[in-house]
């Protein structure tokens, strides 16, 4: 009877474990280039056990089942909604791709999010183009962006080349913009920030993508179906609870019991 309640308690850990990802998934709705969160399930192993009065063959083997398990937590990289905010800096990818930057301790990560911005060196009047958390942004050989002195305006265009204008010569560069075989196999490191790993692959060109100028990727959250999974989870967590209680009562009465 007590792996009745160990089982039914396995089923309200993990329906508690995803609403708490659901609840992560709706508090950035509107949060910049984020992606949402899917929590995946498998049965937990299996006990054989051997029925004494049969013989032992598989047929005989009684499976008792010992509740369910976490198999992992995906992120799903569908195209979230395109913002216009008609800021030159801001680039939005439509399609495949990430964006590339190196961090403060001189890795290469990968992002969706181009709110770019200009930063300027403390001992020198170099200018870098970075990204909003101070990350430098890379070309597609690797280097780091540099705004030209004296440049007038930047330009964009959908193959992700930027045009610096310097007086009547323009400056060009390229953005770096890579994808993986398994996007999903990327390690989030925070801010939307992913690393890759041995599951993504290593980086490819990204072929199939138009970069957006004067734009910004929103979150591919969708409410009303993160509403409509919620509910589904608390209907799940109900029955786990009733289990529970059943198999409670169940022992109680067994204890109650009076030769």
């Amino acid at each position: 009877m007590y792996g009745a309640v160990a089982i039914a308690a396995t089923g309200l850990q993990k329906q508690q474990q995803r609403m708490d990802s659901i609840a992560h998934n709706v508090s950035n709705v509107n949060t910049a280039g984020f992606k949402k969160n899917r929590l995946d399930f498998k049965d937990a192993m299996y006990t054989a056990g051997i029925y004494p009065a049969r013989p032992r063959y598989a047929d005989g083997n009684l499976q008792k089942g010992n509740g369910v398990q976490t198999a992992g937590t995906a992120k799903t990289f569908s195209q979230g909604i395109m913002q216009d905010t008609g800021r030159t800096l801001d680039a939005a990818i439509e399609g495949e791709g990430f964006f590339s930057l190196q961090n403060a301790n001189g890795e290469t990560v990968y992002t969706r999010v181009g709110n770019f911005d200009i930063a300027v060196d403390q001992d020198g009047p170099d200018r870098w183009l970075v990204d909003g958390n101070g990350y430098w942004v890379l070309d597609e050989n690797g280097e780091r962006i540099q705004i030209p002195e004296d440049t007038t305006s930047i330009e964009i265009d959908e193959e992700g080349v930027i045009a610096f204008t310097v007086g009547d010569e323009k400056i060009l560069t390229t953005l770096g913009i890579f994808t993986f075989r398994n996007v999903m196999g990327l390690e989030s490191v925070g801010d939307s920030v992913y690393a890759v790993t041995e599951a993504s692959g290593e980086r490819l060109p990204a072929d199939n993508m138009k970069v957006r100028q004067g734009a910004i990727e929103g979150s591919n959250v969708n409410l009303a179906e993160e509403m409509t999974r919620l509910i589904r989870t608390q209907r799940a967590f109900s029955l786990a609870s009733r289990a529970l209680t059943t198999a409670d009562e169940m022992e109680r009465i067994a204890n109650d019991m009076r030769r």
